[in-house]
């Protein structure tokens, strides 16, 4: 049975698991690029709980339209077949006004936010739906319901604000992100190869926004590059050097091997889990990371406040936090010594609020730098994974 598509019949629809992550997705990524940034802004300048909350819902929603096309993408070959890249495509430009609208999604512009990431989505469920086989077809369908409902009700939330506006994105957010647990992903296909690379790649776009924030901390704070200064950005990227070899060293090639192993639903549940749910705490952790780098290089010599300082070593946390929950989804065991840096760099946040900003960013470099070396020295894990 084929569809309007070249390639929506038999294994046609299916890509060899040896199939690369092509010019046409890391196109598509770059307008999560320029989101990301204004997620990252808008929480630099909304430093207050609320401000937290609110970037935080930003952020899942974001990350929530990138994972469904992550998984149409895995599903068909986009870029060989002109009326998918064409959707694609389009599907891009109107992410950028959604990009667009993230500073001010809770306010004035909250009716475009809802509405071009409403048809972001319907976008993906009917290419989904009309250029895969009918067994993903299916499946796609069961989820429609959940995937639309969830982004629709963000365009009635642009008309209201305070409690009500923000219970209608908890609700949002509840639907579309459960709908995939509750309704399970039984007829997805995975190439476990391609679905791991497109996850690496926008992990290393999270990353590139902590480097890009020290940049904008150095240049907000107006200070001359005396020693201070370029001694705390050193400390920056040193952690963030450190946040990428704890993740790319053998974490990722573990959970990689994890996946291909796995046949089926077993599969796309992994995928999903491990994926889907379990990478966003850690993207969320770097954006965060990011956010303290640039308030302890526009602040140096002052202790950071409440926000910044929850989020320099809180961010530190919940990424280490990512790792363990990832780790314990792929193989059932924890890391006990990520557990314990999580602890320290938890322990970091009363001390970033009583002493001058570039203190408590060198205790982080010191807490995980020791932890990358200590694993890559000692970890019997790390020793089976990459031997």
């Amino acid at each position: 049975m084929s569809g309007p598509f070249p390639f929506a019949s038999g294994q046609g629809t299916v890509l060899d698991d040896d199939q690369k992550v092509t010019p046409l997705e890391l196109f598509f990524d770059l307008v999560f690029v320029f989101a990301m940034t204004q997620v990252s802004s808008f929480l630099a300048h909304n430093l207050s709980w609320i401000g937290v909350v609110r970037g935080v819902g930003l952020l899942a929603v974001l990350w929530w339209a990138w994972v469904t096309y992550s998984w149409l993408t895995n599903a068909i070959p986009a870029e060989e077949a002109l009326p998918a890249r064409v959707v694609i495509l389009a599907a891009m430009a109107v992410m950028l006004v959604v990009a667009l609208a993230v500073p001010d999604a809770f306010g004035d512009d909250g009716v475009l936010f809802g509405l071009a990431y409403f048809v972001v989505r319907v976008s993906h469920v009917v290419l989904y739906a009309l250029a895969t086989d009918p067994e993903t077809r299916a499946a796609v369908i069961r989820l429609a319901p959940g995937f639309l409902l969830g982004p629709a009700l963000l365009i009635p939330a642009g008309f209201l604000d305070g409690p009500l506006q923000g219970l209608l994105w908890v609700v949002a957010l509840a639907i579309d992100y459960g709908v995939p647990l509750v309704r399970g992903v039984s007829g997805f296909t995975i190439q476990a190869g391609h679905f791991v690379e497109r996850h690496r790649l926008i992990l290393i776009i999270a990353l590139g926004e902590s480097i890009v924030a020290i940049g904008i901390g150095v240049d907000s704070g107006g200070l001359p590059l005396s020693p201070a200064v370029v001694g705390a950005a050193l400390s920056g990227i040193v952690l963030v050097i450190a946040l990428w070899w704890l993740y790319f060293d053998y974490v990722v090639l573990a959970a990689e091997r994890r996946l291909a192993s796995a046949t089926g639903e077993a599969r796309a549940a992994l995928a999903r889990d491990s994926y889907s749910y379990l990478h966003l705490p850690m993207v969320a952790g770097i954006i965060f990371v990011a956010l303290g780098i640039e308030q302890t290089l526009a602040h140096i010599g002052e202790p950071l406040g409440p926000v910044p300082a929850v989020a320099l070593g809180g961010g530190s946390a919940l990424y280490l936090l990512g790792h363990v929950l990832f780790r314990l989804r792929d193989t059932g065991t924890v890391s006990m010594l990520r557990l314990a840096v999580a602890g320290g760099a938890c322990l970091v946040v009363p001390i970033a609020t009583q002493l001058a900003a570039p203190l408590p960013l060198a205790v982080l470099v010191v807490l995980f730098v020791g932890l990358a070396g200590v694993e890559t020295a000692r970890s019997e894990f790390r020793r089976t994974v990459r031997d």
